[in-house]
Parts: structure tokens; C-alpha cells; sequence
């Protein structure tokens, strides 16, 4: 069998009020498609049309929130005063482009404004001390922060020692001490009264803009919506609408800056999406905060210079692939750090770019199954890093236990970012490793995936697709539907990419036939083979040269039952496993010789009293043909094995070479009649060169003769014995046991995969 990575849950279809299915249905939709509404509490037909049109009127009133009122009117005075305002940004996309908001709505108000956005490495998250007396020093009157400042406490309270206000935009969560800002304008403020939340911090900027300006500035909704997206943030409510339109502003092609990003990344801008978003141009516009100064990247979201832009979208173009090549080598060497037994791996090295760690360390979780926090180790001895979890790990929760450790700490559950001096490390990891045993904690336990619905093939069609995509825009608590199909078989599959670590197939039943992609199952090919195998994905709508089909993109997979994969070409034989519960086993010794000196040892030569043992492990690897195919089938039936690889070597080649023929028995014994004595150990070739018969034929009758006593051999002599016994050939016990080695051969080398498995599992 083979496990899904994930837990998988398969949402309950609840009864459906016929009012609520007849009105959806009335609008041209299907019933399964009705049903994902329900699920997902649209229950009304009114409520639907809300979720499908977005309209600017769907937008709160951004007075609702905590000390907006205060912020405008503070804004206003600085620029009728003609204050010099900083708006202090963060180094991510959202930053990024919260920042772009607020400076383009100052400057259409007249404002004079600077920006800044701290560098990670030098700065640090959030409010700076330094950096803000480096602008006030420089002139700065006012401070506004977007994205940031609900724990600029030291920096803030600076700033107000200098006269300076700072008026705090922020969506993170509050610490129980809030800064003395001059106002804090956050959507969860508990002295608010705003009806979402969940802003991005592009949506708190955007708000401010509006009540600046009295009006939503939907030029400004495309920066909102890369930051929304980008930010992973709730795609419900108000985060929809901020998407929603902001994609069609978006397809207007009016920011220069956006625009040469789009080209660069390789997006067409009319089929832009929230995926596009989240895979091209968030990645691109992170980048360069976590390689180094993020501040051009402003600069390209706003400049009305197009040359500018096309070198500033080149720029980000160029520093995200640097990133990937860092984010790969970085990802390569923790993974050959990786300790054994380790129930969460914590992997330190000096010169590790901080930056990248947290894209690592989650790497190391996908790749591994398990926890990982990963931290680049200074000059000073203090080890900076992020950590990733699954579901089975709050590792927020069990770091919090152990705060002693830290000089910084923070995150939820699935992500942390920590900084501690390096020597507390081993005791950390002994910790650590204490918390999981205690609590018995099931590491191996998958993160969970919600499964909408069961679909038969016939209904993974284009127009059920086209349904979907009313859906959109799909992220946080508004997922893309997952769908769990069966009952097909797998064809026409081959692994694709520069490096072979993707797949594409089709799903097949009857006359119904689906394409399906599955990245990063490169690896998975053999066992996606396998019958009885599930499916897990979302439907994709894939259009080539003006043809649109419909695609299920592969997103996890299980097998029920016995896995039987073929690996039989001697190529595949140095191919790598799941080397955990491993058994290789062979029938005859000489057999180890054809695997690399580290898997010889590993292999045993079967013996009917070990059957027991062999019965412990859950992988079998059939290392050669044994003379009897019965033997395969009854220590797969005897063990508990989940895969059995069939490598199935065969020294002799007994089929291939087939029986001697009577005539060359006598040609061979006439030989030996006329020479008396042979020299078979150096002399062999020579024989068999004359004799026109093989060499592995060769050895063959001589053992023959020898199992008769038609002759004898003595340190590799061969003498006729005078006078033998009068015995046919087919008597020889040699000679019975190669008719059943070729009749094995020809069943397990020659039978297609599928015969074998179903032999196998009959």
C-alpha cells in the first residue's frame, strides 16, 4: 500500500434545501456544484450573487476602524503645515506594496513624503530605533507605518522623546503592551468597531487611503490585491472584494512598474489571477527583501518612468532566481545534516542567509515529513532561523515552553522565527526531543486536507470547471475544492521536466479519459502505476492554442493493498527506495554481487526458517529468480509487506539461453572422451569458441556431467570418468532444477507487470 501524505477528510454531503438547489439550479448550475455553495455556508441565493459581484459598495466604511478618524486628521494637518512625512514599511510583498499605497495617496494629496523600508539584515522587523533617527535627523516630521508597529515599542517611544508622532497601520496580532503611538489604526483593535479583521496590511493602507481621499481610489486596488494575496490572509469578506477588483484594475494595464514585473515573470496579464499573484509576482517582490535592500521595489510600483521600470523588473527578475539557487543549496546541505531519530530537525550552519531559512526549512518539512526549524549561525555565535511544522505540531505551543532559550521568539503554530545564542542548541534539540516523548506526540500523523467531494470521471468535465471558477479567488479559509476520484486506471504516464521531477498521465474508465499533472511527483512514477489507487485534486482548466480541456492537478494519492513495482531493467537496479523496513533478499549468494558495495550487506539469502524474521519488514526487493516462482508468492503471503520491488536478476540466464540440445550433450562428451582431461578454470573460452556453444551453456552441461558422474573435476580439471553409469540426461538433479529455473524465468521475466501483480495478490 502506499499512505497519503496527508489526512485526508471527506466533507458530508448535508441535505440541501430543494428551494436553495432549485434557485442555483435556475441559474445554470449543477447540483454538485450547489452542493460546494452549502458546504461552504452560501445559502442563499442573494448571498452567492454577493460572493460573484464585487462592487466598491461591498467595502466598509473605513471610519469603522479604531482611530481613523485621528489618522486623517493628523495627515491632513501635516500636510497643510507641509510636514515632511516617512511612511516606514516592511521588506515583504505586503509591505512592499502597503508602502506604494500610502506614498501614492500622500502625493496626490501634495504631501511631502519619503519612503523607507528596513533591511532585514541590518534592521530587523518593524520599527528601528536607528533608522528613525536617521530620517528624523534627516528632517522627518510625521511617521506613518504600514504593515508594522504594533510592537515598535522602543522605537516609538523615540520618536515621541524627539516630537515626532507616529501614526501605527497594522494588521498583526496586538502584544498586550501596544506602543504609545500617536494613533494605532488596526481592523482588531478591541476599542474598534470595524466588521473584518483580516485585513493584509495592503488593506489597512487602502483603507487609510480612502478616508484621506473620500472615496476608494480603485487605481490603488491592484497593489491592495498583491498584497492581500501574497500575504495569505483570510479570502473571505472584504479580503475577496480587495481581489476581485483589484484583479481587473490589474488587466487595465495602467502601472508601468506591474506591468514589465508581469512580462519578466512570464504572466499574460489577461488571465491573471490570484495564482499568478501567489506563484510570479509575490515570490519576485519577496526576493529582494530577503537577499537585501527591498527599497527598489517601491520604486518599481510606483515610477512613471518606463525604462526604470523594464531595469527594476529585470532586477527582481534577476535576484528571485538568486534566490531559488540559494533556497536549493542551502535546502541540499541541511539535508545532508539531517540527524536520524530526530523527531523535529533543528540544523544550524555559519553563513546560512537568514533570509531564505523559513522557505527552507519548509522545504526539509515536505521532503522529510517532519518539523524543522533552521538557523544560520553569526560570527557572534547567535543562531537566527525559522521553523515549520504540520499539523501533528504546534510549534508555537511547544517553543513557548521553553522561552528560556530565546532572545526572539514568535510565530503560530505552523511557522516560528526564533534567534538564540548558538551554544543553547544541544539542550534546545534534548528539549525538544523531551516535549515530543512526553506527549507522545505522531509526528508521522500528515497534515490535513479537506476533501470536497467524490467524483465519478464522467464528471470531471469542462463545464463543471468553468463552474469553479466562480469560486475564485481562492486562499486562506476559501481553499480551491479538492476532489477525490477512484475507480480508473492510470495510462500514458511519463515523468516530465528539465529533471524529471514532475508527471503528467491520464485517468482512464470506460470511455472517459482525464489529463492530470502532478508537481513534484517526479519520484512517485512507479507507485502512481499501481491499482486500486486513489486521487486527490483540484480541477484545472488547461488551454492550449485556443483548445481548453479540463485537468485534475495531482495534489496526494493512496494505494490500497500490495504495491508491486517493476524495476526487473537492470538500469533501475541502483535506483533509490524508501530504505526504511527494507528486506533485499536473494536465492542464491552470488547474486549480492550485482548491487553497490553499500546494499550487498544488506542482503540476506533466503532460508525457509527465517520466514519469521522476513516477515517483520514492510518492504520486500526480490533481488533475483528463484527456481521456484511459488517461493515469491507465498513469503509475500506469509509477510505483512506493503511494496515488493521485483529486480529479478538472473546470473545464468536460463531462459535466455534455454536447454542444451541433445546433440550438443554429445558433442560435449565426445570432446571430453578425446582430450581425457580439461582445464575448465583457464581454458573455458577456448571450449566454448570450438565447441560453438556458449560459455554460460557451457558451465552448464559440464555440472551436468558432473552431477551424473559422468566426469569429475578437481581444482578446476576436468577428467572422463572410464566405464559410468548408464544415466540419462533428464535423470541429472541439475538439469531438473535449470526446466523449473527456466519455467520461473519465463513467468517473472517475461510476463507483463500487471500479470505478475495480479498473480501475486490472487
Amino acid at each position: 500500500m502506499k499512505k497519503s501524505n496527508f489526512e485526508w477528510h471527506l466533507k458530508e454531503n448535508a441535505a440541501i434545501p430543494h428551494e436553495f438547489l432549485e434557485e442555483i439550479k435556475g441559474m445554470g448550475h449543477s447540483q454538485t456544484f450547489a452542493n460546494l455553495l452549502w458546504q461552504r455556508g452560501i445559502q442563499t441565493k442573494e448571498q452567492f450573487e454577493r460572493m460573484i459581484y464585487a462592487t466598491v459598495d461591498n467595502l466598509h466604511d473605513p471610519f469603522l476602524m479604531h482611530d481613523m478618524q485621528k489618522a486623517v486628521e493628523r495627515i491632513q494637518a501635516a500636510i497643510i503645515e507641509g510636514e515632511s512625512i516617512l511612511v516606514y514599511g516592511d521588506y515583504d510583498a505586503d509591505g512592499i506594496t502597503s508602502t506604494s499605497i500610502m506614498k501614492e495617496t500622500l502625493e496626490m494629496l501634495g504631501a511631502e513624503v519619503h519612503c523607507v523600508l528596513p533591511n532585514r539584515f541590518i534592521h530587523g522587523y518593524g520599527p528601528n530605533q536607528a533608522l528613525f533617527e536617521e530620517k528624523i535627523n534627516e528632517g522627518i516630521q510625521l511617521i506613518v507605518t504600514v504593515d508594522n508597529g504594533v510592537a515598535g515599542n522602543e522605537a516609538i517611544a523615540y520618536a515621541n522623546s524627539r516630537q515626532v508622532d507616529v501614526i501605527v497601520t497594522d494588521h498583526h496580532e496586538m502584544p498586550p503592551v501596544l506602543p504609545d503611538a500617536y494613533c494605532i489604526v488596526h481592523p482588531r483593535h478591541p476599542d474598534g468597531e470595524y466588521p473584518f479583521g483580516e485585513l493584509a496590511g495592503a488593506g489597512v493602507a487602502f483603507k487609510l487611503a480612502t478616508a484621506l481621499l473620500e472615496e476608494p481610489p480603485l487605481e490603488l486596488l491592484d497593489l491592495a490585491c498583491i498584497g492581500t494575496v501574497a500575504d495569505l490572509v483570510s479570502m473571505t469578506g472584504e479580503n475577496r472584494t480587495i481581489v476581485q477588483l483589484g484583479l481587473e484594475i490589474m488587466k487595465q494595464n495602467q502601472r508601468m512598474g506591474l506591468n514589465h514585473l508581469l512580462k519578466v515573470s512570464g504572466v499574460d496579464v489577461q488571465k491573471l489571477d490570484e495564482v499568478s499573484i501567489g506563484f510570479s509576482i509575490g515570490p519576485r517582490l519577496n526576493a529582494i527583501g530577503r537577499l537585501g535592500d527591498p527599497n527598489p521595489a517601491v520604486e518599481l510600483m510606483t515610477t512613471f518612468d518606463d525604462n526604470l521600470a523594464h531595469e527594476l523588473a529585470q532586477k527582481l527578475d534577476e535576484i528571485n532566481t538568486e534566490r531559488k539557487g540559494i533556497v536549493q543549496q542551502i535546502t541540499q546541505e541541511a539535508m545532508d545534516m539531517l540527524e536520524e531519530d530526530a523527531p523535529v530537525q533543528v540544523l544550524a550552519k555559519e553563513g546560512w542567509n537568514p533570509g531564505v531559512l523559513g522557505i527552507v526549512a519548509g522545504n526539509i518539512l515536505k521532503q522529510t515529513g517532519h518539523p524543522a526549524i533552521v538557523l544560520s549561525i553569526s560570527e557572534e555565535g547567535v543562531a537566527k532561523g525559522s521553523g515549520r511544522s504540520s499539523g501533528a505540531l504546534d510549534m508555537y505551543g511547544m517553543l513557548t515552553t521553553m522561552r528560556e532559550f530565546f532572545t526572539h521568539f514568535g510565530g503560530h503554530e505552523a511557522a516560528i522565527g526564533v534567534t538564540l545564542p548558538s551554544e543553547n542548541l544541544p539542550e534546545l534539540k534534548q528539549q525538544i526531543a523531551l516535549y515530543i516523548l512526553e506527549r507522545q506526540i505522531d509526528l508521522m500523523q500528515g497534515a490535513s486536507l479537506e476533501i470536497d467531494e467524490e467524483l465519478s470521471l464522467a464528471e470531471v468535465n469542462l463545464a463543471f470547471a468553468e463552474e469553479l471558477k466562480q469560486l475564485a479567488p481562492f486562499g486562506t479559509d476559501n481553499p480551491a475544492p479538492h476532489f477525490l476520484v477512484e475507480e480508473t486506471k492510470v495510462a500514458q504516464i511519463k515523468a516530465i521536466g528539465a529533471d524529471q521531477q514532475h508527471v503528467k498521465f491520464m485517468l482512464t474508465n470506460d470511455n472517459q479519459q482525464v489529463d492530470v499533472i502532478g508537481f513534484g511527483f517526479g519520484a512517485k512514477l512507479e507507485e502512481l502505476k499501481q491499482e486500486n489507487t486513489r486521487f486527490v485534486g483540484d480541477l484545472e482548466i488547461n488551454e492550449w492554442n485556443g483548445q481548453k480541456k479540463v485537468q485534475l492537478k495531482l495534489l496526494d494519492f493512496a494505494t490500497e493493498g500490495l504495491q508491486v513495482i517493476d524495476r526487473r531493467a537492470k538500469h533501475s537496479w541502483n535506483q533509490p527506495l524508501e530504505t526504511a523496513s527494507t528486506l533485499y533478499l536473494a536465492f542464491q549468494e552470488k547474486s549480492r554481487d550485482i548491487l553497490s558495495d553499500t546494499l550487498k550487506h544488506q542482503v540476506q539469502v533466503y532460508q525457509e526458517e527465517h520466514l519469521a524474521e522476513y516477515a517483520e519488514y514492510r518492504q520486500l526487493v526480490v533481488v533475483d529468480c528463484p527456481s521456484d516462482q511459488e517461493l515469491i508468492k507465498s513469503l509475500v503471503n506469509y509477510g505483512n509487506f506493503e511494496r515488493v520491488y521485483l529486480f529479478l536478476y538472473s546470473a545464468d540466464e536460463a531462459y535466455l539461453n534455454g536447454m542444451p540440445s541433445q546433440e550438443q550433450f554429445k558433442q560435449l562428451y565426445k570432446f571430453c572422451l578425446q582430450q581425457k582431461r580439461l582445464d575448465i578454470r583457464y581454458k573455458l573460452k577456448n571450449i566454448s569458441n570450438y565447441l560453438r556453444i556458449s560459455e554460460k551453456l557451457l558451465v552448464f552441461m559440464i555440472r551436468v556431467f558432473s552431477d551424473l558422474k559422468f566426469v569429475t573435476i578437481d581444482d578446476g580439471v576436468l577428467e572422463i570418468v572410464e566405464n559410468p553409469q548408464n544415466q540419462v540426461i533428464e535423470e541429472s538433479p541439475y538439469y531438473k532444477e535449470r526446466m523449473k529455473q527456466i519455467e520461473s524465468e519465463e513467468f517473472l521475466l517475461m510476463s507483463d507487470i500487471q500479470t505478475i501483480r495480479n498473480w501475486l495478490k490472487s
